[in-house]
């Protein structure tokens, strides 16, 4: 028995021995089978490119008024997308039903668009899908004069004719802010008055802080400039809803924000009682052909600007997927339950994409192609058995002439092209499979040498031992 070293020793040079066997194996192997392998690889990268194709560097998206809170949005959103290696382009409009314009035209270059919920009718909108709801955009209505109880219902009503009646700005027509203030105003009984005005946002608070109109409403969020600066206005007061729950029954994509007392200014104890709010929410439209890749890239960016908690809203809540008032896409149901792909959590996003895209193409080319490298050895064992078989073919016709037909001049020429066909079978690289036709083959190349080398006609039988 042999010592431990002994044995570790011969265990070791067995094992280097089989390696360097199937090395040498694995390198004939591909340079027999190159051409299989090489339309395997272009088989691979066409699948790659034209059924999963790298998703887009350049993204256009519709925000709104130059200026406006959805124009801020826009900027925090591109200043994410840069980071991530992608241009996100920004398309000022003016508003809610431009946006949705925008990404129903299916030749239009928009991929994406903040919306307001309500400000479009669902029914009229193909190919477009929702990431989800990102944030909550107050109604404010803010007016001059006397300030109305909030539980006076008399009062508001006989003030609300007034304001119809006045100048009253209800928004640029086409905008988020315009479609709301129908909204509330058809919900009571109301049209559209004479001495309405379409200013935006920046527009009609300047026109009611300088008195040249009674009251407007604004679509807006709290920490919008527009809003702070009529909050901040002591001359200024704002409407409360003390029907919320009755309008959001009626509206039903309508939320009910509450605000305590003294939230606005805890110095003026404004608002001086506790009030509540009605609010739209701001959808995260797409157009449906949008990469799923950038799908997910939309959903970070709503996850890391608008889930910071704010007035209205806590920390997370948004993006939400509730009363979006369009199909949700399969990337934002997908996020919903399992959040962002994982690879994208610790992987730049150009290389997160890249392994993905690679993934989820190679599993089911792998399926594919299995089946076929299977057959590969074989293949690799028939090609080279061919050889055998035309070098054997070439063989046997030298044998036929040397039998039939042989100058005795012409044995120098046939010696040397038997030693041109046995050098031709040591060119042969052939497996363990094929060793013992590779060696027969040898074999017979010398045994047709030999009987040239007798002196005599190959294959005569010797008239001394010929019978009588």
């Amino acid at each position: 028995m042999g010592s431990i070293k002994q044995d570790i020793k011969e265990t070791y040079l067995g094992l280097y021995e089989t390696a360097q066997e199937k090395w040498g194996d694995f390198a004939q192997f591909l340079k027999e089978a190159w051409p299989v392998l090489v339309i395997l690889l272009l088989v691979l990268l066409g699948v790659w490119w034209y059924a999963d194709p790298p998703p887009p560097r350049h993204v256009v998206m519709a925000t709104g008024q130059p200026g406006g809170s959805y124009d801020v949005l826009g900027k925090k959103y591109a200043a994410f997308f840069e980071k991530k290696g992608i241009t996100l382009e920004l398309l000022p409009t003016r508003g809610a039903e431009e946006n949705v314009a925008h990404l129903v035209d299916r030749q239009d270059p928009v991929q994406a668009a903040f919306v307001q919920a309500g400000a479009f009718n669902p029914q009229d909108v193909t190919g477009v899908l929702s990431l989800g709801t990102i944030s909550y955009d107050p109604i404010w209505l803010f007016y001059r004069g006397p300030e109305i109880k909030s539980n006076d219902f008399q009062e508001i009503k006989a003030r609300s004719h007034f304001f119809l009646n006045s100048k009253l700005s209800v928004g640029v027509k086409g905008s988020g802010t315009y479609a709301q203030a129908m909204h509330i105003l058809k919900a009571n009984g109301f049209e559209e008055g004479a001495h309405f005005l379409n200013l935006s946002g920046s527009k009609a608070a300047e026109a009611l802080q300088k008195g040249e109109i009674e009251a407007a409403f604004i679509v807006d969020a709290y920490e919008a400039p527009n809003v702070q600066r009529l909050l901040a206005d002591p001359n200024l007061h704002l409407a409360a809803f003390p029907r919320a729950e009755a309008y959001a029954r009626l509206l039903p994509y309508m939320q009910i924000l509450n605000v305590p007392t003294g939230a606005f200014s805890l110095p003026r104890n404004f608002p001086s009682s506790d009030i509540k709010l009605m609010a739209s929410t701001t959808n995260l439209l797409i157009d449906d052909r949008m990469h799923p890749a950038l799908q997910f890239l939309f959903l970070e960016a709503a996850r890391e600007i608008n889930g910071k908690a704010s007035f209205f809203s806590g920390h997370g809540e948004f993006p939400s997927f509730k009363n979006a008032g369009l199909p949700e896409s399969p990337v934002a149901l997908h996020y919903e339950k399992n959040g962002s792909p994982l690879l994208m959590t610790y992987l730049p996003f150009w290389l997160a994409e890249l392994v993905n895209r690679l993934i989820f193409v190679l599993l089911p080319f792998c399926a594919l192609a299995y089946p076929v490298l299977l057959t590969l050895p074989g293949y690799r064992n028939k090609r080279m058995k061919r050889k055998i078989d035309a070098l054997y073919m070439t063989l046997k016709t030298y044998e036929r002439e040397l039998t039939e037909n042989f100058p005795p001049e012409a044995k120098d020429d046939y010696l040397k092209k038997l030693d041109l066909l046995e050098y031709e079978a040591l060119q042969l690289r052939v497996s363990r499979t094929l060793s013992s036709d590779y060696y027969a083959l040898r074999a017979s190349i010398d045994y047709v040498r030999n009987c040239l080398n007798r002196g005599m006609h190959p294959y005569q039988v010797r008239e001394d031992f010929s019978g009588v």
